[in-house]
């Protein structure tokens, strides 16, 4: 089953990290995506630019609208994302702990809807 593993984070405070914690940060990263690239669970997965990057767009009456920034002002913002293959949730949830950002953030574990 695939599952999409959301990292959420504080971008106020990664922004505060030093450069040497963000580098030893993304190479956890990259030993991380290795991993389960290596074991087979690796499907996709990006980091994403900050929220101010962000353009939302609802369609209302018709009529397309467009707003700068995230949908909703959170403590935490969307960063990036993994998806991947795993036998059930138990395995999403334990590659989900894995994730370097989930000591600092959150991952939001979601099963992909199947469509038949």
């Amino acid at each position: 089953m695939q599952y999409l593993l959301m990292i959420y984070e504080n971008e106020a405070e990664a922004a505060k990290m030093d450069a040497a914690t963000g580098k030893k940060m993304m190479e956890e990263y990259g030993v991380f995506t290795q991993s389960i690239i290596q074991s087979g669970n690796f499907k996709a997965g990006d980091r994403l630019q900050d929220t101010h990057t962000a353009t939302t767009v609802r369609v209302r009456d018709g009529k397309t609208l467009t707003t700068d920034g995230p949908f909703a002002e959170t403590r935490e913002q969307l960063g990036g994302y993994y998806l991947i293959e795993a036998k059930d949730l138990n395995a999403a949830l334990a590659i989900a702990a894995r994730i370097p950002g989930a000591r600092t953030g959150s991952i939001e574990v979601r099963p992909i809807w199947v469509y038949d």
